[in-house]
């Protein structure tokens, strides 16, 4: 009789508990519900990814109850305010591409669920849901119901998001125990030994040699057929097929030698095949494990925080020193780092960075905030309640609500090259085995089986990752932090640089300001300091450390336009600062920075700011020269164009009177004419252009300026380092062609050894790793010597 299997799970179905829905067969009432819920709810494409690729739900009888108590639920959340909440749950049945569709989908099963985003390495779903009308114990028994049932620890939560996989240390040592006993059961067979040997023991020699192979061959070995089987169930090829096939073939051929008394088989060669593999498997896990810890802990970009110290002083430091009990004082479009309490009477926070949804949450004197939000009111206070790790922020950062529209699409060179190897690969051995199968059938399985392992693309498929890998950690110890390492192969495709000018450009490090007009008295540089306090531009700050101490009063109805200016009322006085335009004063042409003052709508003057380009820009400009088109845009008038044509080379474009979304379409402009632009500004008015630009660099001078618009964040120290940068990104392409072109020269050699049957398996396998070890070693020197010499 034929068996039949449960449409959902795919396991067997007994006859008696059979059953029958929508001419489907279900092996309970468990597996019927969950398609039932599928249906009604348009969601059967779920079976269409991979067939039976549900889990029987099981019956929780109360098992959540504890999720009713909120203390618990504030513990398992990682963001929780006015109508938004987010909770990471870690779901072990996690295992294909069904579970990612139907677990990205949640908000077609209750609309309450506004998003999911699955992160299939760690088995996690991170859901976005309004606690209002549904609660995290409903989520839970939802994903219980369909057959994912999350696995909750209070005590154990974060340890099961850092689960060490220790398979493959089983895996290796089962490999060596059979390799090492095999290999001394054969000693005889090598020295062929004869009489007392060849007339006893022979036999039951060949025999525990096939029995301790097993293990082998359907333990360790088993990681390479899963892999091969999914990925022939998917109609790609991936590289573990061509390995998978070759240990089959070695393991059916020894059997057959054995069983017919025809020879001892391949049994050291296939024990061997498998363990060296594997600990190829492991040093490669090792080693990149080791670049991910460089990236994870030493890479981050240095997002620096106010600090108020007990005698009221202020001053920067970096987020990571900061601890619970610490004072930080965040302006306009700040970040806010840490969770805390608002010590201020209240602010706006826009929570979009961790939600995707743009909308102001007000906030009072004493109530909780939340890394991840920006400050949009005037300049507050907070007391830190915790210190972060800044692996959130990364997390923020790579958010994939600010995926730029064209990453998803961006091939890499291992993609384009590794569709074509496979197929090639199995060509090559099929052909091989059909001529020497007609010469010498024992050389057909040698030939056919060193082809499939000595020409395995590891070595290929590893040398954009270390190499990218390696790069990326090394521009982080020299203080260009980039988001991921897709983003140096696109600086190496870079043709345009366009710089925005204030902030980027210039410096506030050496600058002279003197004022033009009626002198401030004190009481008005109170009030023109106070409401400077709050914003985060270049110039008021630089205006903000210019001016004397005072006693800073409160600011109400405080805006920041930007690209034109701020204003706030204090102590009744309606303060604005900003452009002439902004403060309605005629506008005037000037070889300086100005920056307008008015009070109760009178201007009483401006503050000239002395041209002050950070050091060696020049030199820059004319390293960037030639291999660059150069662009300068600025939201200034034209004053300045003298100067800075006689400081940038002759053909660098200046722009002037830039708005925002102007410095953007010009962005867009550029590559509508088929340019890959570099967009370098000051993260603050410039998010709009970085977003827009192939590749986005914010210039962090020890302020927040964090942004997700960008891809990289360069410490201003840096700055004349950038064309160092562009050129080590292209030469990090280079390294990795040159490492390309040494792995197929090794597979080249290696396949004229093996289709010539000169190259046993064994020596294949023992080869494979070594390869690796090669090309690791040749991009690490390479993308290190790069580094050096620039």
């Amino acid at each position: 009789m034929e068996t039949k299997h449960c449409f959902h799970c795919g396991l067997d179905v007994i006859k008696k508990d059979e059953i029958i829905f929508d001419d489907k067969s279900f092996c309970c009432n468990g597996c019927k519900t969950v398609y039932e819920i599928f249906s009604l709810n348009g969601l059967t494409d779920y079976y269409a990814f991979e067939s039976n690729p549900g889990a029987t739900p099981l019956d929780i009888n109360g098992r959540y109850d504890f999720l009713d108590n909120d203390d618990i639920v504030k513990r398992l959340l990682e963001f929780e305010e006015s109508g938004t909440a987010i909770a990471s749950l870690y779901i072990p049945h996690i295992h294909c591409s069904s579970c990612i569709w139907i677990l990205e989908n949640l908000n077609r099963l209750n609309v309450n669920i506004r998003n999911s985003q699955v992160n299939f390495h760690e088995k996690k779903v991170r859901i976005v849901y309004n606690p209002d009308d549904i609660s995290l114990k409903q989520i839970v028994e939802l994903l219980c119901k369909i057959g994912y049932e999350p696995y909750i620890s209070l005590e154990n939560y974060e340890a099961t998001k850092k689960k060490v996989d220790r398979d493959l240390i089983y895996k290796l040592g089962v490999a060596f125990f059979c390799f090492g006993n095999v290999m001394l059961l054969s000693f005889p067979e090598y020295f062929e030994v004869e009489e007392y040997w060849l007339d006893n023991y022979r036999g039951f020699f060949r025999w525990l040699i096939f029995a301790l192979s097993l293990p082998s061959f359907f333990y360790a070995a088993s990681g390479y057929y899963i892999s091969a089987w999914k990925s022939l169930r998917s109609r790609m090829l991936n590289i573990d097929v061509p390995i998978a096939l070759g240990l089959v073939v070695m393991f059916v051929r020894s059997t057959v030698d054995i069983v017919f008394d025809l020879g001892q088989g391949f049994f050291d060669s296939l024990t061997g095949l498998v363990f060296f593999m594997l600990l190829g498997k492991l040093f490669q896990q090792k080693t990149y494990n080791f670049l991910s810890f460089e990236r994870d802990f030493k890479s981050y970009f240095p997002i620096a925080v106010t600090k108020i110290l007990p005698g009221g002083a202020e001053v920067s430091v970096p987020v990571y020193d900061i601890v619970q009990g610490d004072r930080l004082l965040i302006r306009n479009q700040e970040l806010i780092p840490v969770d805390g309490i608002l010590i201020s009477k209240n602010t706006a926070i826009d929570y979009s960075f961790v939600t995707g949804e743009e909308a102001l949450i007000e906030k009072q004197s004493g109530d909780k905030l939340f890394a991840g939000g920006r400050q949009m009111k005037e300049v507050i206070e907070m007391e830190v309640l915790s210190s972060v790790s800044q692996s959130y922020l990364t997390q923020l950062w790579s958010n994939d609500v600010f995926t730029k529209k064209d990453a998803n699409n961006y091939k890499t060179l291992t993609d384009t090259i590794s569709r074509y190897f496979t197929p090639i690969l199995l060509l090559i051995a099929i052909v091989s085995f059909s001529v020497w199968i007609f010469i010498d059938v024992t050389t057909a399985f040698n030939v056919f089986t060193a082809v499939l392992i000595v020409a395995c693309p590891c070595a290929l498929a590893l040398s954009a990752p270390f190499t990218l890998g390696n790069v990326l950690r090394i521009m982080g110890n020299r203080k260009l932090y980039l988001k991921n390492a897709t983003v140096i192969e696109q600086m190496a495709k870079i043709d345009t640089i366009v710089f925005d000018k204030t902030g980027t450009i210039t410096t506030n490090k050496k600058s002279e300001i003197y004022f033009e007009g009626e002198e401030p008295d004190h009481k008005q540089s109170t009030f023109i300091k106070s409401l400077l306090r709050a914003s985060n531009h270049p110039l008021s700050r630089r205006l903000y450390d210019y001016l004397p101490q005072a006693n800073l009063l409160p600011v109400e109805d405080f805006r920041e336009i930007t690209g034109q200016g701020i204003e706030g009322i204090i102590n009744g006085f309606f303060i604005r600062i900003g452009s002439a335009t902004f403060v309605g004063n005629d506008t005037e042409v000037s070889s300086q920075t100005l920056v307008y003052i008015s009070i109760n709508r009178n201007c009483i003057g401006r503050y000239v700011f002395t041209n002050s380009y950070r050091n060696g820009l020049s030199a820059l400009f004319h390293q960037l020269k030639g291999k660059y088109s150069l662009k300068v845009l600025s939201g200034d008038n034209e004053g300045e164009r003298e100067a800075l044509s006689n400081l940038l080379p002759a053909d660098t474009q200046l722009i002037f009177n830039q708005k925002p979304e102007q410095k953007l379409q010009f962005i867009e402009n550029l590559q509508k004419q088929g340019h890959n632009v570099m967009m370098i500004g000051d993260g603050l008015n410039d998010a709009g252009a970085l977003a827009q630009s192939n590749v986005g660099i914010a210039i962090s001078e020890n302020v927040n300026v964090f942004s997700p618009a960008c891809d990289g964040i360069l410490d201003a120290s840096q700055f004349t380092k950038i064309s160092s940068f562009m050129k080590l990104s292209k030469n990090t392409i280079k390294t990795i062609k040159m490492s390309f072109t040494l792995s197929l020269l090794y597979n080249v050699v290696g396949l004229s050894f093996a289709v010539t049957g000169k190259l046993f398996p064994l020596t294949a396998a023992i080869i494979m790793p070594l390869s690796t070890v090669t090309i690791i070693s040749f991009v690490t020197i390479m993308s290190n010597y790069y580094a050096k010499r620039h």
